[in-house]
């Protein structure tokens, strides 16, 4: 069981797309760039996704909480898109309707209890439009780094210190 990684270098802000796909690709490619998942992940996640779509239309600021099967996982990480323009996502749920996703959280976690548990923290996340709103807005990797620890309870997360 590692400890979950997150940083600046995860987190991508004014990423611009023109479809779903695109921004999965991009997002998970820079993960494996940083060895954090393997070759197979974005194949997965795009997948995934199209299986089981996970946006969500959260007020104001829709997100899309995209994932997949831990075998793909080298290390635990939560990486975050901004996205410079909505991207429609699929509705959890849903498949016949879409939402305008402005903030993705795409998770690799290498355990399903640990998933859920994020999840549920989300969750909290999502039903703050204020906290939303400073996310989507940010222009500053620290400071977006610094809300989600804060608010997901990043450093509490399984071991400790975030990387």
């Amino acid at each position: 069981m590692s400890e979950l990684y997150f940083n600046e270098s995860v987190i991508l802000l004014d990423l611009e797309s023109d479809s779903k796909e695109d921004v999965l690709t991009r997002m998970s490619k820079n993960l494996i760039d940083k060895n954090l998942v393997k070759e197979s992940f974005t194949e997965a996640i795009v997948s995934r996704e199209n299986e089981f779509a996970t946006g969500l239309p959260t007020g104001d600021i829709p997100v899309a909480i995209p994932h997949t099967d831990v075998e793909h996982v080298n290390q635990k990480t939560i990486s975050v898109g901004i996205l410079k323009d909505p991207v429609d996502f699929n509705v959890m749920g849903d498949d016949s309707e879409t939402t305008p996703v402005k903030v993705v959280f795409m998770l690799a976690m290498e355990e399903a209890h640990s998933q859920l548990s994020l999840l549920q923290k989300l969750m909290q996340v999502f039903q703050d439009q204020e906290l939303l709103q400073k996310l989507a807005n940010t222009t500053d990797k620290s400071e977006l780094k610094d809300l989600l620890e804060e608010n997901l309870e990043l450093k509490s997360f399984e071991g400790g210190e975030v990387k």
